[in-house]
Formats: structure tokens, C-alpha cells, sequence
């Protein structure tokens, strides 16, 4: 079983790396992908824990970026940790998202909201601040009652938190992936919620940019949307990958290894770093 795609607590999800990676194996995940936000830090505990728990760990990173300025991820997979290229990445993501986080602590401060971004901050740990740290802070604050809602009322799509234009274009995110030796794939495309129309013409530019493969399945999709992006894959044939998102233990939906495998016909992503 292949996961290519989860996360940490050093991004967004709330396991440690060496305990993500003991609850893979117990999934029964052989093939595992830590693909934190923007960050590599996570690696090597996640691999020392790989070593011990017997499965193959994939250097991962998943990339915020803009494809006509709407929000993409792009997840990249085998990447050399030593080149330039993929630290210059975690430079400029990092700096990134420190302005981000400035930002968003400064419209909710506008709200009323004192004290988000010293929140967010220590709830990420040392880690990358994303935006549910700052719902969790919401919770813990009595703003809101949920992660749904805080993304509902302040951090979602069009919200106050919702803070895109400092993210780099897609084509310069494919390019540290590929510069560092890895293969890009476009994460969970059915949630950008485009057109088909749309979807392929962002799949061309992301070709075009030296991209190779695309997430069919992510999570506990419906077979229908599994079908479609199979469909879509081919066309534009690109390898196909695959991954839970995960995020927090006993979410059904997201849970390591619980995914459905790959349609047979398709070229899964890992024959590009198999191939003698």
C-alpha cells in the first residue's frame, strides 16, 4: 500500500513524525510520502522511524502556489534534500508564510480577535503556520465552535483569512521540485472544485512546466470522481499517485492506507523512481 500523501505536526496535521509513521505500518502502508506544508523538517524523524517500523520512506513536500491566481498544491515527491533548489523553496515558503500569518493576525485583530498570530504560532509547535492554527485558536478562544466554522466565518474562501497573493506562481513551484531531482504532482484536483474545461487547462500549464503526475485518488473519494480523474490522467498522460491527505487519526475519510487503490490501467507515480 502506497500513501504518498500526509501530514505532521510539523505542518498542519497533529502526530509527530516517528507516530505518523508507526500508525502507517500499522495501516498497513508500506510506501509512505510525509508531504508537510512547504517544509521538510519533519523528514528525518519520519525516516529514523521508518527504519525501525520496516517501510520505505518518500522525501515529500506539498507546495502552496497560484494558477491564475486561484490557490493550487503541489506535492513533491523524491526530491534530493541536499539541492539547492528544494531549500530555496522552504526559504521562500517560510517567509511566505510568516507575512501570511502577519496578515491574517492583523484582519482578525480588526475583528476584535486580539492575540491570533502569538496563538497560531504556539500551537504550531516550531512548525509552519498555516491557517488551522489559527481555528484552533478560534476554538480554544470561544470564537467558534468548530474547524468547520472558524473556516466558515473568518479563514475560508473570501473570508478574512483567506490571504493567497503572497504564494509563487505554479510554474515556479514545479521548478524547485524538478530542479531537486523530484516529480511534481498536482494534490487532490477534484477539490478545486474547476470545471473539467478549466482542470485541463491547468493540468497544461502544469505539464508545461515539467509536472508529471496528477492525485487520482485522495482520501475516501467517491468512486465517480475516481473515475473521472482516471479519465483525465490518461488524457494528458500523466502518471497517476495517490494518498490519504492525512491529517488527524480516526477521520475515516483521511485515514492512512485507507484509500482505494489505483486503477490497474494507470502508470502509478513510484515507476518513475523504480525504474533501474
Amino acid at each position: 500500500m502506497h500513501d504518498l500523501h500526509t501530514h505532521s505536526r510539523c505542518s498542519d496535521g497533529i502526530l509527530r513524525p516517528q507516530a505518523l509513521v508507526s500508525r502507517a505500518k500499522e495501516k498497513g502502508v508500506s510506501v509512505l510520502a510525509l508531504t508537510d506544508h512547504d517544509t521538510t523538517v519533519g523528514l528525518a524523524e519520519a525516516r529514523l522511524a521508518a527504519i525501525e517500523e520496516g517501510i520505505e520512506l518518500i522525501n515529500g513536500i506539498e507546495l502552496s502556489c497560484l494558477w491564475n491566481g486561484i490557490g493550487i498544491h503541489i506535492v513533491g515527491l523524491n526530491f534530493d534534500l541536499e539541492q539547492s533548489s528544494i531549500q530555496d523553496a522552504q526559504r521562500h515558503q517560510t517567509r511566505s508564510r510568516e507575512e501570511r500569518a502577519e496578515k491574517i493576525g492583523e484582519r482578525l485583530a480588526k475583528l476584535g480577535i486580539a492575540g491570533a498570530l502569538e496563538g497560531a504560532r504556539e500551537l504550531s509547535d516550531g512548525g509552519v503556520i498555516g491557517r488551522p492554527h489559527f481555528a484552533q485558536y478560534l476554538i480554544n478562544k470561544g470564537h467558534v465552535s468548530s474547524m468547520n466554522a472558524a473556516f466558515k466565518r473568518y479563514l475560508g474562501a473570501g473570508k478574512p483569512g483567506d490571504v493567497k497573493q503572497l504564494w509563487p506562481d505554479i510554474t515556479q513551484a514545479v521548478e524547485w521540485i524538478v530542479g531537486s531531482g523530484g516529480v511534481a504532482v498536482v494534490a487532490h484536483p477534484d477539490k478545486y472544485k474547476m470545471t473539467r474545461t478549466k482542470l485541463k487547462r491547468l493540468l497544461d500549464d502544469f505539464i508545461e512546466a515539467g509536472g508529471q503526475a496528477m492525485e487520482v485518488i485522495s482520501g475516501g473519494q467517491a468512486p465517480n470522481v475516481t473515475r473521472d480523474m482516471s479519465l483525465i490522467a490518461r488524457q494528458k498522460e500523466l502518471y497517476a499517485s495517490c494518498g490519504s491527505d492525512f491529517h488527524v487519526p480516526d477521520q475515516p475519510w483521511q485515514e492512512l492506507g485507507s484509500h482505494a487503490p489505483l486503477p490497474e490501467d494507470l502508470e502509478p507515480v513510484w515507476e518513475l523512481w523504480s525504474q533501474p
